[in-house]
């Protein structure tokens, strides 16, 4: 915000900016109002029409082969219809010609009842009987009965309240040969149904449509595929729909998902609405059965909308500081109490147009929660917004080709669309449920795996830190006993050492305590555990070694490569180092009788050591002593004392020729600032500059 308003030219209202970033956030959520409007309608108009083509195509789809004209079977298209409850055709009835198939809203509005159909058939002639006649109905809603040149052949349920529902069900009846007529054969069809008014949907409604008449074999071909297609299919769906839907429920129940518990009972709302597929003969009255029916709607559109905005994934529904989502959740609730009651003040006379409107309501709803789901998914980037995008199409355009056939602008005989498509869709939206559902798992399980991993690493990590923390601890006791131990000895051993040097007077006892006092000054050093700089040790080192080469008359070189070597020496380091060049020194002044010593001191970097080497102009080591240098002269603890160190001390000696002390010893890793830290004004001293400072 804060470069935009830079950006703004001198003299312009620095307002223009925030009015200017709503334009555009405006206009880009009008761009995508516009391509989801577009790709909607497209995907809705392929839907629709692969779904109108299914419908007009469903004849050709039950059709078998054989089935034709060649194959002898006749289609009969008109018939003579008579309305009447006589149980045989009344011949003086007034009737009137009809094209099948016949809608009673359009050739008898308003009846209740009973209407007869009668066709005149041609038997085909003997000789080309090779199968028994049968006579196929694709449908007669909701009961028929059959006579053949007025003999009874067939009834398909009850004909009285209440009357059986079966507009869903073709009929096969076969025709008997010895009641067939060479010529004008009556076939009488008596259908029972109910008026448009009076049911909820029009596919209840009463009518008849196609008949044909032709060999047994064929027509049974035909018969078994029209049941396939509209009860079987719808019964198996059924059944999916109800496991389906447990399996959500109980998803939504180990998951905490409230829009899985909507889905769940959405399907298995939908797979007991097709249970009349499976029990035909309901003893309910025709009033009772569609209120029955036509309520269960309105709790399903409201799961509906409810699992399309919970899937959405927006918590909330807030436009102009109003949360919308909980005045939806009421308004879907209200109406499910809302419209059995409008419908029971209606009256069955009016059944049909309330909830004709009640319907297209609930259309509304359906079509603005798949809008606002696929807006939210599109805005989102969501995986499954081209997926979700074509199920909801589809069930946008079955929903708008149901809603065309109930208002009589299309006519859908057949295999009914609704209840062959949303099935699959339902089905569809559950495998990608399902399947995200394993990505979450899958995804879970890898987090679990990676956690128990994490957990594993930092339960060894807090194991090692406990073994640190109670070595350090050991340490930091044996440290405190080392210190307890040195200051005993330097209070008590210490001071009554020093009494005898400066009381004494043998100059041989003196010395002796003089020589103890200084091992002990070292031993106490080394007890303390105080790390130093390498260059205040070789300091220590240069003022010892000078002092007693030059009490001994030998005249000592000192050579230092550098003016300060500001590398960390442990205190081990620097004790064991110090008594080797105490050797190294007693050895000099006792057997070189050398007159002058050269000492020099270097550090390695790249190797991480020091080396000292020392070197006298004396009489070197005896003839006697060669090949076994080890065993004479303090050679063996001195070098014993480097292997300690990890170091090595070579020496190179000859009659003659002096000697040469080559001392090399690694560096402790340590930082200098921790050294100069022991060595801070607040800091005790070191043990022998408090021992030489006294």
């Amino acid at each position: 915000m804060q470069d935009t308003q830079h950006n703004i030219p001198e003299g312009q209202d620095s307002s223009v900016s925030p009015r200017l970033g709503r334009m555009a956030v405006w206009a880009r959520a009008r761009a995508g109002w516009i391509g989801l409007a577009l790709v909607s309608l497209v995907l809705a108009a392929i839907t629709g029409s692969a779904v109108w083509w299914l419908s007009q195509s469903s004849g050709a789809l039950t059709q078998p082969s054989g089935a034709s004209r060649e194959a002898g079977v006749q289609e009969l298209t008109r018939a003579w219809s008579v309305v009447g409850e006589q149980a045989v055709y009344p011949l003086g009835a007034v009737g009137r010609l009809v094209m099948l198939p016949d809608e009673w809203a359009r050739s008898h509005p308003g009846h209740q009842g009973a209407v007869w159909y009668r066709f005149l058939f041609d038997a085909p002639p003997p000789d080309a009987r090779a199968d028994l006649l049968a006579l196929h109905i694709e449908r007669a809603c909701s009961a028929v009965e059959v006579h053949l040149n007025g003999q009874l052949l067939y009834r398909s349920g009850r004909l009285r309240e209440p009357v059986a529902r079966q507009c869903h069900r073709p009929h096969l009846v076969p025709l008997p040969s010895a009641l067939m007529q060479g010529r004008d054969n009556q076939l009488d069809l008596k259908v029972v149904g109910y008026p448009l008014e009076r049911v909820t949907a029009r596919e209840r409604a009463g009518g008849l449509a196609g008949v044909k008449i032709g060999p047994l074999p064929a027509l049974r071909s035909l018969h078994e595929a029209q049941v396939f297609w509209t009860s079987t299919v719808s019964q198996v769906l059924g059944g999916v729909l109800l496991v389906l839907g447990a399996f959500a429920l109980g998803l939504a129940w180990v998951r905490r998902l409230p829009y899985l518990v909507y889905f769940g009972l959405l399907t298995i709302g939908w797979a007991l609405s097709s249970g009349r597929f499976w029990a035909e003969d309901w003893p309910v009255p025709n009033a009772a059965l569609e209120l029955l029916v036509a309520f269960i709607f309105a709790p399903m559109t409201g799961l509906a909308v409810q699992f399309l905005l919970g899937y959405a994934g927006d918590a909330r529904l807030v436009i102009r500081g109003v949360d919308w989502r909980r005045r939806i959740v009421w308004g879907l609730w209200a109406q499910c109490l809302l419209f059995p009651l409008t419908v029971l003040v209606a009256g069955e006379s009016l059944l049909f147009l309330v909830t004709r409107v009640w319907f297209t309501l609930f259309a509304l709803e359906l079509f603005t929660a798949i809008t606002y789901f696929l807006w939210v998914a599109g805005r989102g980037g969501r995986v499954e917004f081209w997926l979700m995008s074509v199920a909801l199409g589809a069930v946008a355009a079955v929903v708008g080709i149901e809603l065309a056939f109930q208002f009589g602008w299309l006519q859908v005989w057949g295999v009914h669309i609704t209840h062959l498509v949303m099935p699959l869709l339902y089905a569809a939206v559950a495998v990608r449920l399902i399947q995200v559902y394993a990505r979450a798992l899958q995804t879970a399980e890898g987090a679990r795996v990676q956690l128990e991993k994490r957990v594993q690493e930092i339960s060894i990590e807090i194991e090692r830190n406990f073994t640190q923390i109670a070595e350090l601890r050991v340490e930091q006791i044996a440290e405190r006993e080392r210190k307890r131990i040195a200051a005993d000895l330097h209070d008590d051993l210490g001071a009554k050492l020093l009494t005898i040097v400066h009381t004494s007077d043998n100059d041989r006892i003196s010395t002796l305590a003089r020589e103890a006092l200084e091992e002990m000054r070292l031993s106490v050093r080394g007890l303390t555990g105080r790390p130093m700089v390498l260059s205040d040790a070789l300091a220590d080192w240069r003022s010892e070694v000078v002092s007693r080469l030059g009490q001994a008359g030998i005249e000592c070189e000192w050579r230092n490569p550098n003016d300060t070597i500001e590398e960390p020496l442990s205190s081990r380091t620097y004790v064991q180092t110090t008594r080797i060049v105490r050797e190294a020194v007693s050895n000099i002044i006792k057997h070189s009788a050398a007159s002058h010593v050269i000492i020099s001191a270097d550090v390695n970097l790249e190797q991480h050591d020091f080396v000292l080497v020392i070197q006298d102009n004396g009489r070197g080591i005896p003839l006697e002593l060669d090949g076994r240098l080890d065993r004479g002269h303090g050679m063996t603890t001195m070098k014993h004392r480097a292997k300690q160190l990890n170091g090595q001390c070579l020496v190179e000696s000859g009659p003659g020729f002096g000697t040469v002390i080559r001392l090399t010893l690694p560096l402790e890793i340590a930082s200098v600032q921790q050294v100069r830290a022991h060595a801070a004004p607040g800091s005790p001293p070191p043990a022998s500059m408090e021992a030489h400072t006294r």
